[in-house]
């Protein structure tokens, strides 16, 4: 009979998380190929007789991403990360529709809520992703019939309902003996899918897979194993400890032959304080500072507002406002700059920003815009007297007048390449 480790850690991945929560919104897609990745004006339209006109992606013309497909669109094709051009050639019949981060982010919550009724022991690990120590939930160690796993089963199960009856969204979930492993087992059986993963599996249903597969081995880790041959978790873990010390160092060998074996040791963190915000957008097209400055203090001036929401929202205030900025040669910038007192206003936020612009050659074209606030800490918490050392220039005093008029608040109010770094 097969027995339970001490540890008993899932993984929980949302199925094509934003996808999904698309489809509740739009249930006459299901089953289609649909992108998300477009902008605003790839909104549905309401037609007169009720029914919606969607956007295609052969119709689509920019420089954007896909954030996420359907499986029905994956099957064609596409994926993540993957240039919208690009996509329209493999499935030039995909709807596509804009990002809503506010609503994912609504799901989110309400798929974490859910879990934590039968668990409170969670790792945020990001929007559609958790980890769960479920050693100690009860009835998780029962016997069911003669399925010594059955309890586990169960206990997963549950979770799984939980998500679904919160949401109307499935997931997928993997619970092994610990974190690298559940990541594993978690993509095993997509979409809606329960694996359960001891110790004695791991020859047959982890060795077989790409190293690419465990979760901190990169495209560059993975193309240094492939030079040595090794192209399978099973053949790292043949691969003698000393080589891959000598190939790797002695950190990073020593952790891919442990991985390899299904070795991990860290522990469920149940909590853990952001050390910063931020909010950014990529645009369909490159805009210049000059030429599109009323559109790009319109974006400029909404991106801050949203930032403010989310650290109000969560109760941070932060000290370090900063920009960051991809021309149309790839190369980002970043700016920033400390107050005296941590905030979370939109107004403070946009003007401090639009100060860290100044010091920026804004003479090239944009195709990215962000916005971050660092140095979190607890709305209303206390910190200490900061050192002396020598005065900066001071911020202008905030004008009386609204954050949201850009006319008022202008954004781009240097010459291009007036002031360098």
């Amino acid at each position: 009979m097969r027995s339970l480790p001490l540890r008993l850690i899932a993984h929980l991945d949302m199925d094509a998380f934003y996808a999904s929560v698309e489809l509740l919104r739009y249930p006459e897609l299901s089953g289609l190929p649909v992108v998300i990745g477009g902008g605003r004006r790839h909104q549905p339209v309401q037609r007169p007789d009720g029914t919606r006109e969607f956007s295609l992606l052969r119709d689509y013309a920019g420089r954007g991403v896909i954030t996420t497909a359907t499986y029905a669109a994956r099957d064609l094709g596409v994926h993540s990360g993957m240039g919208l051009m690009k996509a329209a050639l493999r499935a030039p019949g995909a709807v596509l529709l804009p990002v809503d981060f506010d609503e994912y982010r609504r799901y989110s919550r309400r798929f974490k809520a859910a879990v934590a009724e039968v668990t409170p022991l969670i790792e945020d690990r990001g929007i559609d992703e958790i980890y769960m120590d479920l050693s100690e939930v009860p009835g998780v160690r029962d016997v069911v019939g003669h399925d010594p796993l059955g309890g586990v089963r169960a206990v997963a199960q549950e979770i799984k309902n939980s998500v679904l009856r919160a949401t109307g969204l499935s997931c997928s979930i993997g619970v092994t003996p610990n974190k690298l492993l559940s990541k594993i087992a978690s993509e095993l059986d997509k979409p809606d899918g329960l694996t359960i993963l001891l110790a004695e599996d791991i020859p047959q249903l982890v060795w077989p897979l790409s190293v690419r597969k465990i979760n901190g081995i990169g495209p560059k880790a993975g193309e240094k194993l492939a030079a040595l041959g090794i192209a399978t978790v099973g053949q790292l873990a043949a691969t003698d400890a000393p080589l891959l010390v000598e190939k790797f160092g002695k950190s990073y060998g020593a952790w891919l032959h442990a991985a390899a074996h299904g070795r991990d040791d860290r522990p469920v963190v149940t909590h853990s304080e952001p050390v910063s915000m931020s909010r950014e957008t990529t645009f369909d097209r490159n805009l210049h500072a000059v030429h599109d400055r009323a559109a790009l203090s319109r974006v400029f001036t909404q991106l801050c507002e949203q930032l403010a929401g989310d650290l109000q929202r969560t109760h941070y205030v932060g000290r370090t406002i900063g920009i960051k900025l991809r021309f149309d040669d790839f190369k980002t910038v970043t700016r920033d700059h400390t107050l005296d007192a941590a905030t979370a206003d939109a107004r403070l936020i946009r003007r401090t920003a639009g100060e860290c612009l100044k010091r920026v050659d804004l003479s090239r074209r944009l195709r990215l815009l962000g916005v971050r606030v660092g140095s979190l800490r607890h709305a209303g918490e206390e910190l200490p007297a900061r050192r002396s050392r020598p005065a900066k220039p001071s911020l202008p005093s905030a004008p009386a007048t609204s954050a949201s008029d850009p006319a008022n608040m202008p954004l781009f109010d240097a010459a291009p390449g007036a002031q360098r770094e």
